[in-house]
């Protein structure tokens, strides 16, 4: 989950062990060795064999976690995995110190190869996003669909409240952020993030805030968490400043794996207006807008997102299949994470 606050972090020599990351129901963890980096990868077996493969890949500052609402959702329509990037959730920082949109794309391409499951449906949320389009671009034998949710890619007039994450960039920043939040507990910090990222973070259940808690415990543990933040961050604006085929846009127009985006009208990162430009670059792609939706729509409403994704599937396995642009009223029941409820979603689907 992206996040803007900083926590302090004690020096490493009086750090606590840090707690096991949380385990779902029905998934497992198993550990990725590739040149370069460690990878911890997330799975949830199939409902039944055969089904095809899908990766998931999540923002700044999250982990493999965030896509759990949606893997139990979808376990009887792909085999899903989902990776924690290096220095994030339970993978260690990558051995070259390399957290560019480069490198994160790398590693991703190198833990499909080394998995051996391509072509895969991609998942990409926020900085996932935008690793996952240039995974997609640049190798898209390893991608069958490619999903985007709330996907971060260049935006000339960035929103007021993303303007802290961008900051993170900045050299000393993230270190005076330390020192200025150094009182704050964690549920504090929970809260802000979820203020954050959640269109109406009340869909959170006491259950959902008890586990987001624990686990923002356990990052303040971890001596490099922040760093790997700062770090990713830098890489995000970087990637922004590439103009030519290496900007992210034109890498867009390159993907050729049917798109599905996904964009929240309340979203506080990325902003809401970048859906058209989006669904005009990634050629033949099918937008859904949810009003409601903030930042991350597959923890807030993983029913709608979940049932937006069937519907791409279905078209991908039937490109004949697809229509003109069609505005669903869809109510999406709520997740694992959610209370009750769910938004408007308005589709789109465009030709390239």
């Amino acid at each position: 989950m992206s996040s803007t606050e900083l926590p302090s972090v004690p020096p490493t020599s009086v750090l606590p062990e840090p707690a096991a990351v949380r385990v779902a129901e029905g998934e497992r963890l198993r550990s990725v060795r590739v040149p370069g980096a460690t990878f911890t990868v997330r799975s949830r077996p199939p409902a039944r064999e055969g089904l095809p493969p899908a990766f998931y890949v999540h923002g700044l500052g999250g982990s493999s976690l965030n896509w759990s609402p949606l893997m139990a959702l979808l376990d009887d329509a792909v085999d899903s995995e989902a990776v924690d990037l290096p220095g994030f959730g339970d993978s260690p920082p990558p051995d070259d110190g390399d957290y560019s949109i480069t490198a994160h794309a790398r590693a991703v391409i190198r833990c499909l190869e080394a998995s051996g499951r391509g072509p895969v449906h991609l998942f990409g949320n926020s900085l996932g996003g935008a690793v996952a389009t240039r995974v997609a671009a640049v190798r898209p034998d390893l991608v069958r669909t490619l999903t985007l949710v709330s996907p971060a890619l260049p935006e000339l007039r960035v929103q007021r409240s993303a303007v802290p994450t961008g900051l993170l960039a900045v050299p000393g920043v993230a270190l005076l952020f330390t020192r200025l939040t150094r009182g704050w507990t964690a549920e504090q910090r929970v809260r802000g993030v979820l203020n954050l990222c959640y269109g109406d973070p009340s869909r959170v259940t006491p259950e959902g805030f008890r586990h987001a808690v624990r686990e923002m415990e356990r990052r303040q543990r971890l001596p490099y968490f922040w760093d790997a933040m700062a770090r990713s961050a830098r890489g995000l604006v970087s990637a922004y400043m590439l103009g030519g085929q290496q900007g992210l846009w034109r890498q867009a127009e390159r993907v050729l794996a049917p798109t599905l985006l996904i964009y929240g009208g309340r979203d506080q990162l990325v902003g809401f207006r970048m859906a058209q430009r989006a669904a005009r670059h990634f050629r033949g792609s099918r937008l859904v807008t949810l009003p409601d939706a903030g930042h991350v729509a597959m923890m807030e409403y993983p029913e709608t997102v979940a049932s937006a994704f069937r519907e791409l599937l279905r078209d991908a396995a039937d490109p004949a299949g697809g229509g003109d642009t069609v505005q669903p009223d869809a109510q999406g029941d709520p997740g694992p994470s959610a209370d009750t409820g769910g938004p408007t979603a308005t589709t789109e689907t465009t030709r390239g």
